[in-house]
């Protein structure tokens, strides 16, 4: 009877042991993740204003990829094989696509909104004009309008902590489309338009990102040697859709 208590006993105390390790384990990786979530916001500063926005942040030299044409059109240029991208597996990580950002009280409400025209060729697979959310290279969203792997051109969104997830949305057969974010400071949400007047939201969820943050533009060319996108019409204001179903 002693020997099956203390088995008992024996038995128990692993099960607690091995318990205990796990949650160890978890808050280590946990931990982990966090750290890299907050770490150092990255960037140059630059000075770019246009009548609906102001871009004060440079990242891998953006700044330098982009012409101004009339009626505040961008060409935004990118290199070969730039992206922005956490791979679960680690094996696709990338920081190297150029961003111009604006700063941005996350505190108040905020809509980025952007005619967007990326170029797509036959070899240009995940080229992309993408609009930003930027914390730090751990915690952002990105929205991009994008070539896919059969030659499609649809809405995507990633949405990064830590690593990345990766949504493939509507397919898109126009050249050029509308697309917004916005938040209430409850509440992101994303949405494309071909007239800018009937939204089509694709991705919502809980705003948890820090008091600042940064929105902005971007022009990703993950496997290519390199693409641009034109940026028309773009406007930051503080003010969120009314509502986040029609994204009006």
């Amino acid at each position: 009877m002693k020997t099956i208590f203390y088995t008992a006993i024996s038995i128990l105390s692993l099960s607690l042991l091995s318990s205990c390790n796990n949650k160890n384990e978890t808050a280590k990786t946990a931990q982990k993740e966090e750290v890299k979530m907050d770490s150092v916001t990255k960037g140059s500063p630059i000075d770019i204003k246009l009548s609906n926005i102001h871009f004060t942040k440079s990242i891998n030299n953006a700044e330098k990829l982009i012409t101004q044409e009339a009626n505040e059109k961008l060409i935004f240029k990118a290199g070969e094989k730039s992206d922005y991208f956490s791979d679960p597996d680690g094996k696709l990580s990338n920081t190297t696509a150029p961003m111009l950002l604006s700063k941005v009280d996350n505190t108040k409400p905020f809509t980025l909104t952007a005619k967007v025209t990326p170029e797509f060729t036959e070899k240009g697979l995940y080229n992309a004009g993408v609009l930003y959310i930027y914390v730090n290279d751990g915690f952002y969203q990105k929205f991009c309008f994008e070539q896919d792997e059969r030659g499609n051109h649809r809405i995507v969104t990633v949405r990064t902590m830590g690593t990345s997830d990766d949504n493939n949305h509507d397919v898109v057969k126009e050249p050029s489309v509308y697309m917004k974010i916005s938040s209430d400071t409850k509440t992101v949400a994303s949405y494309y338009s071909l007239d800018k007047k009937n939204w089509q939201m694709v991705r919502l969820y809980k705003n948890n990102y820090p008091k600042e943050i940064w929105m902005g533009i971007s022009t990703q060319c993950p496997v290519d040697k390199g693409t641009q996108s034109i940026f028309e019409e773009i406007n930051l204001e503080e003010k969120s859709v009314s509502d986040f179903r029609l994204g009006i």
